[in-house]
């Protein structure tokens, strides 16, 4: 008798509370806030010194992320905002905004502060421009319809998203890997990914950090008696699936003694990403897009702090 599994979440009645709190609109600017509001007066640069600062603009760009507002639109529920709360301070025009955004989330800066042990990285696809999916399937895809490629470094145990890339729709995900990888923290034991990340040097890239990635090799790999230092672990890999059978069983097999099960998180974070944002990026300056879906990744996090669900699989 075969037996049936159900997930089963243990604290709904928690979860269900930080569900309803993501759409609470109550704000507010804390006094420390206020005060850096503005950008500090420095001396001894060429050119006219920022109005606002880096945090007044990282605040409007999460409202704007939160409640998917275009900059005009932006502007005036910023300026309601302290209207009613009476707050004595200015809000940047959404012109000020878009020229400050590219400035933001520029470089790799990892995006959560907690010890983590596992990281499992995977990349989606975001829509720039171009037709709807009603339009592809009727009449196919036009030379206008462009991606760009967000790759995601995820936390299993907290959802968190620790590290975010977006690149163009060619750059492969063995490419970023390395970067990723030599900013994370030195608490990170495994990685985990997909078959895109079984190339020589996202296992240099692990041997050098000290950490080791979990990849399954492709169908055919063999195992190379003169391989470096750094590629004993995909033949150590190679090895392991040969040893339990060879066949698609014992990839299957393999994964599950790996706890390789894990990588499939960073697939629901990218399904959580494009449930709260859409599949699509609203700027269109390269450097906006970057800022754009940093501020992103940043309200996830917040979000996740709210609560999580804790949850089993039982039998039924």
């Amino acid at each position: 008798m075969i037996t049936k599994q159900k997930y089963r979440i243990n604290n709904w009645k928690k979860y269900n509370k930080s569900l309803i709190q993501r759409g609470n609109i109550t704000v507010w600017f804390s006094d420390d806030a206020i005060e850096k509001w503005l950008a500090s007066k420095e001396s001894g640069k060429k050119g006219r010194p920022f109005t606002y600062s880096d945090d007044a603009i990282l605040t409007v760009l999460l409202l704007r992320s939160v409640f998917h507002l275009p900059l005009r639109a932006l502007q005036g529920f910023m300026m309601s905002l302290v209207m009613l709360m009476g707050i004595a301070i200015p809000i940047p025009c959404y012109t000020q905004i878009c020229k400050r955004t590219k400035f933001l989330g520029q470089g790799l800066s990892l995006l959560s502060k907690k010890n983590v042990k596992d990281v499992v990285i995977d990349s989606t696809g975001l829509k720039v421009y171009g037709e709807g999916e009603w339009k592809v399937r009727k009449h196919g895809n036009s030379k206008r319809r462009t991606w760009r490629k967000l790759h995601l470094a995820v936390c299993p145990d907290s959802h968190d998203i620790l590290f975010e890339v977006l690149t163009d729709n060619g750059t492969g995900d063995c490419e970023v890997y390395p970067d990723l990888l030599s900013n994370a923290p030195t608490s990170v034991e495994r990685t985990y990914g997909d078959g895109a990340y079984d190339t020589e040097g996202c296992y240099k890239a692990s041997y050098l950090h000290g950490s080791s990635l979990i990849a399954p090799p492709q169908r055919n790999a063999v195992f190379h008696h003169d391989a470096p230092k750094h590629m004993e672990a995909r033949n150590n890999a190679v090895l392991e699936i040969h040893g339990l059978g060879g066949d698609d069983e014992a990839r299957k097999l393999w994964k599950k003694l790996k706890g390789y099960h894990k990588r499939s998180l960073s697939e629901t974070a990218m399904y959580r990403f494009k449930c709260l944002f859409g599949d699509g990026l609203t700027s269109h300056r390269f450097e906006n897009q970057k800022a754009e879906v940093w501020a992103k990744c940043l309200v996830i996090n917040r979000m996740n702090s709210l609560g999580m669900p804790d949850g089993e699989w039982i039998n039924i």
